[in-house]
């Protein structure tokens, strides 16, 4: 059985930063993802573009560090597909010498006292087992802290319904301009189509992003209501539902606009969106009010200004709380710190976070920073206090902003 300083599962934004983060600081780090490659919902999901990381129209940064990397070597590959973000991770965990592991399926650890100490995996050759210091889950769903029992909360606190889940598509072949010309139509035509029962999705509108290449239409305008996304079956049935949605919206776009005319369905994502599902109840549970509030914490480690984003769980209608362009919330180490344990942290959507916050940090640029702060977290620990409790908050906080943080 080999052993490592660090285990991190998940190869999502948050999970890349993570193994990043302390490999460069000298920890052996393995990374295990159930899938054929790294990016999580950026990759398997098509879940695009980068949402507000900036302030002040865009002259300071909230989300650096190895985010800004990632979208600095990106653009080194001269392509705007979002494809070679799979290229830039790769790239990156490798040259962290972290250890991948792909196609491989954590599904169930080993715990003594408050120390996680190894997880079996199922992968292509049958189950292997490996131990670690440290672990780290950015599985998103929080699979990791659902394995080890810790306290933690699905959905919403008052019925535990999560916010919808979508799945992305994207449309080649589209005369962007026409398109653009006939978008307010549309959405007047969509509307009628729902009322005349032609279109089953609930979502109250359409909505698209242009940039992924030329003539490609992003669209993220699916929407899956009361199912649960740690539901095996649930989940399998909002994958064949979101399809079906799909194929009414090539209909509708091909039957009301002559900017579709030509126009091709070329990319399903391969794992729908999950917005919410558990999330960690943490040393910390960070609440709307404190981000209302701008509250600022001696343990801040990631920062933000995305607004409060709940998408109704319960079918039409989207809340949203918008903060000033000057304005930023802070997250909190104490919200990727289990109770339970000694030796694990999360990073990405699983943190310790009401309904309402976890709305507003559980994009991609936050994870990434959330990520990159629970790698030097661990590599601190591993090199002082063996205690992810006990580590010192300064020391940390200055490591981040050495390694370009913005907090």
């Amino acid at each position: 059985m080999k052993k490592y300083d660090l285990i991190v599962v998940g190869g999502g934004i948050s999970g890349v930063a993570a193994s990043v983060a302390a490999g460069r600081e000298g920890l052996s780090v393995l990374l295990i993802e159930k899938y054929g490659s790294l990016g999580g919902a950026m990759t398997a999901s098509l879940v695009y573009p980068f949402l507000h990381y900036t302030r002040d129209g865009g002259k300071h940064l909230l989300s650096d560090g190895l985010f800004t990397e990632m979208r600095n070597r990106f653009k080194e590959y001269n392509d705007e597909s979002w494809e070679c973000y799979k290229l830039v991770f790769d790239d990156m965990v490798t040259e962290a010498g972290v250890e991948v592991l792909f196609h491989s399926t954590v599904f169930e650890a080993k715990t003594i006292d408050r120390k996680v100490k190894k997880l079996k995996v199922a992968t292509k050759s049958g189950v292997f087992e490996f131990e670690a210091d440290f672990f780290i889950d950015t599985t998103g769903d929080g699979e990791l802290i659902a394995m080890t029992d810790c306290d933690c909360q699905l959905g919403r606190e008052s019925d535990s319904l999560c916010q919808p889940m979508t799945t992305c598509f994207r449309v080649s072949g589209v005369d962007r301009e026409l398109f653009m010309k006939d978008k307010e139509m549309l959405q007047e035509k969509y509307k009628e189509w729902q009322r005349d029962g032609k279109i089953n999705n609930p979502r109250e509108n359409i909505l698209e992003f242009g940039g992924p290449g030329n003539g490609i239409i992003h669209f993220n305008t699916t929407r899956i209501v009361m199912h649960n996304p740690v539901d095996p079956f649930d989940i399998s049935r909002a994958e064949i539902e979101a399809r079906k949605q799909i194929s009414e919206m090539m209909v509708f776009f091909k039957a009301n606009s002559k900017a579709f005319e030509k126009s091709n369905l070329v990319s399903i994502a391969h794992h729908i969106g999950v917005r919410e599902s558990r999330k960690l109840k943490g040393v910390h549970i960070l609440t709307q009010q404190e981000l209302k509030d701008c509250t600022a914490f001696e343990d801040t480690i990631a920062l933000g200004n995305y607004p409060i984003d709940i998408h109704n769980p319960e079918g039409k209608g989207t809340t949203l709380y918008y903060f000033k362009d000057e304005e930023f919330y802070h997250i909190p180490y104490r919200s990727l710190l289990p109770k339970e344990y000694d030796n694990m942290l999360v990073a990405g959507r699983c943190l310790s976070a009401t309904h309402e916050a976890h709305s507003a940090v559980r994009i991609m640029p936050i994870c990434a920073c959330m990520g990159q702060a629970a790698g030097i977290a661990i590599a601190l620990a591993c090199k002082t206090t063996k205690n992810t409790h006990t580590i010192d908050i300064s020391t940390l906080r200055t490591m981040l902003k050495e390694n370009g943080a913005a907090i």
